[in-house]
């Protein structure tokens, strides 16, 4: 697929998805499940190769802790 200039700031983060897979909601979808597994694997990989030491301990979560919205980033209290 050609790359298209599309502004996400213009069109805000899933109309720009969707404008992406012209529209296509099942596609669009498929694409972000794909690209979630695909990430998933990454982190799971880097976490195994990470010391504890360099992280003081700290390991990355896979899922989203309650106390997150749905953008994946802490909520403010």
């Amino acid at each position: 697929m050609p790359a298209l200039k599309l502004n996400a700031e213009e069109l805000g983060d899933v109309d720009a998805a969707l404008a992406w897979h012209d529209g296509d909601a099942r596609a669009t979808i498929e694409t972000l499940l794909l690209d979630c597994a695909h990430l998933r694997g990454q982190l799971d990989m880097a976490s195994r190769c990470l010391s504890l030491g360099l992280t003081r301990g700290w390991r990355p979560e896979l899922n989203r802790t309650a106390d997150e919205g749905s953008s994946g980033l802490p909520r403010l209290r």
